[in-house]
C-alpha cells in the first residue's frame, strides 16, 4: 500500500501525544510485510527523510501572513500550509490525518484522488473550550474544520472507548465507521534505566523519594491544580515539575505566581524544570520517579501515563477520557474522580476538593512501600501486554485494507 500521513507534529518537532503516536506508528507501518509499504509523512516544519520505503517532508511558508487579530496567525499558517500539502502529495492508497492540523487538505486529497479518509481522534474541538484563548474567533474555524472532516471520513480511529462515544456524539460519526485502536509504547525503549549521576544534573537528590509530573502549561494538563495541591503533600516529597511552553502568556504568569505561592507554603522542595528534556532523560527521570502524577481535566487518552508505567512507575491520575482505559485503579495507580464544572467544564466544580483529592491520592502511594512495589510491577507488565506499537499498526493497516476495498 501507499499510506500517507498528515501532521502538524513530527521529530524533532514534538509537543504532544500526536507527534509521539505518528512517529512510531510510521516507523512500524514501514517495517510491516518487509518493508513492501510506502510511507509518505507531510508535516508542519524543515524535516525531510528519503528511505527506501518511508519519506518525509516538512511544509514550510515562504512569507509573513496577513492578520486582521494577532491571535489568527496559528489558523491561517494552517491553511496554507494544507493547501502546500495537497501540491505535494504523490500517488497514495489512503491518507490518514492528524488533529484539526491537517483536516483541510485530508478532505481535498480523499476528494482529488478518490481515495478513503482516515481520521485518528487525539482531542475534540470543542471539549477543549481554553484554546479560544489562543486562537480567538479562529477556534470556530478550527472546530468547524474538524466537523467538516468528521463528517466526511470514510474512516476514524477513537484512541480510547471514551473517544468512541465522544466523536459519535459531537459528530453523529456512525458507530461502524470508528475502530478503536490505543496508543502505543515503545517497550524497549521505555524500560527502567536508573542513573543517578543524570538525576542529581537536574537538582534532584536520588536518594529522596520525589514526584513527576510531565507535560505543556496548558489548562488541559491540570498543572494549575496540581501546584495547588503541593501544600497538602507529606513532608520529604520531591515534588519535580518538567512543564514548559505554556500556552498563553497569562497562563506563564498565572504558573509562576502559583509555583511561588506553593513555595512558602510546603517545606518540600519543588523542582521546576522549564526546558526541553530529551527523550533518554525522560525515562530516566521516569524510572527514579516514586510516582507519576497526570492531572489532566481533558485527556483522550494519555501516553505519558504508558511512559511512566513502561518504566516502572505508578501513577496517580484524574479519572477521566481514556485514563481509566490506561490506568487500572489499585493495580497500576490511583484514579482521582473528577467532578466538571456545570457552567466550565474543564474546571473541577471544587477545585480546592480536586487538588486535596491530588495529593491525598499521592500520600496514600507513597506510604505503603509494599503497595508501590506490586504497582510497579503490573504497570510494566500491563503496558507489555496490551499497548506495543506492533500490535496497534498491524490494527490500523488493517482497517486500512478494509477502507480501501470499499472505495
Amino acid at each position: 500500500m501507499r499510506i500517507t500521513l498528515l501532521t502538524n507534529e513530527y521529530p524533532p518537532h514534538v509537543y504532544g501525544g500526536a507527534g509521539v503516536h505518528v512517529e512510531y506508528l510510521s516507523r512500524e507501518l514501514a517495517c510491516f510485510d518487509e518493508g513492501r509499504h510506502e510511507i509518505q509523512i507531510l508535516c508542519f516544519g524543515d524535516q525531510k527523510e528519503d528511505s527506501v520505503n518511508k519519506k518525509v517532508k516538512g511544509i514550510q511558508l515562504p512569507s509573513d501572513l496577513p492578520l486582521q487579530d494577532l491571535r489568527h496567525p496559528k489558523l491561517l499558517d494552517t491553511l496554507f500550509r494544507n493547501i502546500f500539502m495537497m501540491g505535494s502529495l504523490e500517488e497514495t492508497n489512503v491518507v490518514h490525518c492528524h488533529t484539526w492540523y491537517t483536516h483541510l487538505a485530508g478532505c481535498f486529497i480523499k476528494e482529488i484522488f478518490n481515495v478513503p479518509l482516515v481520521l485518528t481522534t487525539h482531542s475534540l474541538e470543542p471539549h477543549r473550550p481554553w484554546k479560544e484563548e489562543q486562537l480567538g474567533s479562529g477556534y470556530r474555524a478550527t472546530t468547524w474544520l474538524e466537523k467538516t472532516a468528521y463528517q466526511n471520513a470514510d474512516g476514524v480511529i477513537a484512541v480510547s472507548q471514551s473517544m468512541k462515544m465522544e466523536v459519535h456524539k459531537l459528530y453523529q460519526v456512525p458507530f461502524e465507521k470508528i475502530r478503536i485502536i490505543p496508543n502505543g509504547i515503545d517497550v524497549n525503549q521505555y524500560r527502567p534505566r536508573p542513573d543517578p549521576s543524570l538525576i542529581t544534573s537536574y537538582r534532584i537528590n536520588p536518594d529522596k523519594p520525589f514526584l513527576i509530573f510531565v507535560g505543556r502549561i496548558t489548562r488541559q494538563k491540570g498543572i494549575i491544580h496540581l501546584v495547588n495541591a503541593i501544600k497538602y503533600i507529606s513532608p520529604g516529597i520531591q515534588i519535580v515539575l518538567c512543564a514548559g511552553a505554556p500556552d498563553t502568556e497569562e497562563i506563564g504568569r498565572e504558573m509562576e505566581e502559583k509555583v511561588k505561592k506553593a513555595r512558602a507554603q510546603t517545606s518540600n522542595e519543588i523542582i521546576w524544570i522549564r526546558q526541553w528534556v530529551s527523550k533518554s532523560d525522560l525515562i530516566t527521570l521516569y524510572s527514579h520517579a516514586s510516582v507519576f502524577i497526570c492531572p489532566s481535566v481533558y485527556e483522550p487518552f494519555g501516553i505519558v501515563n504508558l511512559e511512566a508505567m513502561a518504566c516502572g512507575t505508578p501513577v496517580v491520575a484524574s479519572a477521566i477520557g481514556g485514563i481509566p482505559e490506561v490506568v487500572i485503579h489499585g493495580e497500576t495507580g490511583l484514579l482521582v474522580p473528577f467532578e466538571p464544572d456545570n457552567t466550565c467544564p474543564w474546571e473541577p466544580k471544587d477545585p480546592e476538593k480536586f487538588s486535596k483529592d491530588l495529593a491525598t491520592a499521592i500520600n496514600r502511594l507513597l506510604s505503603s512501600s509494599e503497595k508501590m512495589k506490586g504497582m510497579k510491577i503490573k504497570s510494566r507488565e500491563r503496558v507489555e501486554k496490551h499497548f506495543s506499537w506492533r500490535s496497534i499498526a498491524q490494527q490500523t493497516l488493517e482497517f486500512y485494507k478494509e477502507l480501501t476495498q470499499k472505495i
